[in-house]
């Protein structure tokens, strides 16, 4: 009876399920780290002309995977199945410029920041108007985005007359010329088309709320995410984060503006 007894217990104890182990652990034991990304996002992550990924978030991944001891698997995914991919297990974390917002953040837990960005307003060099808001362009005219974000927030403001562009180097050079009085983007991707550009244009006030980009994996994983965590501050600390960032952009946008 007793060893009856001790054969079924033996027998639920196995058909109950196995605590999985933390991400920090299996990664450790992989020897890599699963890196979703895009790769098709200039200056970003991208494949350059021979193949090879390239980017902003391509040199934080391997600056991240090389404190925590581990190489890079890179693994390209479109945005629209991104986050999908990593509720699946097909790779440890998203480097993609995933935002952090309350209903992401039910799902997937997420890094420190590791990038800024708020929208951002670029003008001529010689621009003598202070232009501090959206509404400060009213009976003007200001370069948009086609199809972006910022083409309808521009587009809510009355007496602002919105022009809208499918490539962002059609946008400066018409504002270079003055065809248009200003232009609306993100302030990451302005201070790399400033950083890239000879154009006679300048950064102009930031006009919108700063949004946080992190790293995203699943929940569940507490010892991952403290040795993430600690690898950012540590890059922070020794600079190898801003230098990174002024190699992309010219400026540190690592930190909250």
């Amino acid at each position: 009876m007793l060893k009856r007894h001790f054969l079924l217990v033996l027998a639920a104890a196995l058909a109950l399920p196995a605590s999985a182990a933390d991400l920090l652990a299996t990664v450790k034991a992989r020897g890599t780290l699963k890196v979703a990304l895009e790769g098709t996002y200039p200056p970003f992550n991208y494949k350059e002309k021979n193949g090879e990924l390239a980017g902003y978030d391509v040199d934080v991944a391997k600056l991240l995977a090389s404190k925590l001891g581990l190489k890079v698997e890179f693994v390209s995914s479109e945005w629209a199945s991104i986050l999908a991919g990593l509720a699946a297990n097909k790779y440890d974390v998203i480097i993609s410029q995933v935002g952090i917002n309350p209903k992401r953040e039910q799902a997937f837990d997420f890094s420190q920041p590791y990038i800024y960005s708020v929208p951002q307003l670029i003008v001529r060099n010689n621009e003598t108007a202070s232009y501090k808001a959206l509404t400060d362009l009213k009976g003007k005219k200001l370069g948009v985005g086609q199809g972006s974000v910022y083409e309808q927030q521009a587009k809510a403001v009355p007496g602002v007359e919105v022009r809208s562009y499918a490539a962002a180097p059609d946008t400066m050079a018409d504002l270079a010329a003055g065809r248009i009085d200003a232009a609306l983007n993100d302030s990451l991707m302005s201070a790399y088309l400033l950083k890239i550009s000879r154009l006679p244009i300048k950064a102009g006030a930031q006009v919108g709320a700063v949004e946080r980009m992190g790293i995203p994996f699943k929940k569940g994983n507490p010892e991952f995410k403290q040795a993430l965590n600690k690898a950012l501050a540590d890059a922070a600390a020794d600079g190898s984060l801003k230098a990174i960032s002024v190699k992309w952009f010219g400026i540190d946008v690592s930190k909250a503006p």
